[in-house]
């Protein structure tokens, strides 16, 4: 199978040493980077938020368990995919945390394809949530460098007005309007009024902005 690149990690939080090396292995077996720490504690002092990719965790370790850690990751507003590894015993804690947002469990002991293949879905989901998020940021600034004046004119243009009508509520030429109307398609990168209104859908952004 040819590996795949990715701009995330996997990281692997496990108390056993031969199953955080066998995780190691099968991830890179598939082109998919990897660190590994033996507990939650040591993984959460070495936790920044600019981390990538995602966590596949045993929700049983000594200390502080997966559960916990998941805690505190989500306290700190961590956003990444999370797998957990567990035993036969712990399936409802399992099915807990996927209600609470975790991305997946694997019951022990794992298929090494199916956790791979989870693990790669996970990363590639992260990637689509940066992405989302790059996007989200990049249309803030455009709005942010529309003139009041041209937030107004946007406004009426996503209700769908023409440009005599535009004119008429705001009291301005008619040959104003379209100026400002050329001005927000440049500014915020669409060439219509009806791709207009489907970037802010996409992105969730209401009007009066």
């Amino acid at each position: 199978m040819t590996p795949t690149t990715f701009s995330g990690v996997a990281f692997l939080i496990d108390d056993d040493a031969a199953v955080r090396d066998a995780l190691s292995w099968l991830l890179r077996s598939r082109g998919v980077p990897s660190q590994d720490w033996s507990s939650a504690e040591a993984f959460l002092s070495d936790y920044n938020p600019q981390m990538q990719g995602c966590l596949v965790v045993d929700i049983r370790m000594q200390d502080m368990t997966g559960l916990e850690l998941f805690d505190r990751l989500r306290d700190l507003e961590c956003r990444m995919p999370i797998i957990f590894l567990t035993g036969h015993g712990e399936l409802s804690k399992a099915v807990q945390v996927l209600k609470q947002g975790a991305f997946d469990f694997i019951e022990k002991p794992f298929n090494d394809n199916e956790l791979a293949d989870r693990v790669l879905e996970a990363l590639a989901w992260d990637e689509a949530r940066r992405a989302r998020g790059q996007q989200s940021h990049a249309i803030h600034d455009r709005l942010r460098s529309l003139t009041s004046r041209e937030k107004e004119v946007m406004a009426h243009i996503i209700k769908g007005q023409m440009n005599k009508i535009i004119a008429d509520e705001l009291n301005i030429a008619m040959r104003t309007v379209e100026v400002h109307r050329s001005h927000v398609f440049e500014k915020m990168g669409v060439r219509s009024a009806v791709e207009l209104a489907t970037l802010l859908a996409e992105n969730g952004i209401s009007l009066p902005y």
